[in-house]
């Protein structure tokens, strides 16, 4: 009888106990949509889930899209980014502002404008 899935995807809580040096919460403030981008390339000796993450962030990747890749919980996830952000391997970037929509009153008067064309 296995104690996980099929797909590997769920964890044992002793095994992310020790990933995370039994850390619960990143020195950092991240959040789900913060942007990461590796600054170095994985090197031998480095635990293997940093190492997954500096692979994975060559090109800007998200908190939770990092999480989806790796199958770890993003607490989990966000604990070893602060550890590389700390480390200086890794930079984070904030996501792309939403468009700012225009003036709704602007939109009004310009089709007024094109109807009286």
């Amino acid at each position: 009888m296995s104690d996980s899935p099929q797909d590997g995807t769920e964890e044992r809580p002793e095994r992310l106990y020790v990933i995370t040096s039994g850390r619960s919460s990143a020195a950092n403030e991240l959040d789900l949509v913060t942007l990461i981008v590796a600054r170095t390339v994985p090197t031998a000796g480095m635990q293997p889930e940093h190492a997954s993450i500096l692979s994975l962030c060559q090109a800007p990747l998200s908190v939770a899209e990092i999480s989806a890749h790796t199958g770890l919980p993003v607490s989990v996830v966000s604990v070893l980014i602060s550890d590389l952000l700390d480390e200086q391997q890794v930079l984070t970037r904030p996501p792309v502002p939403p468009a700012d929509l225009p003036d709704l009153a602007l939109i009004e008067k310009v089709i007024h404008g094109l109807q009286k064309l």
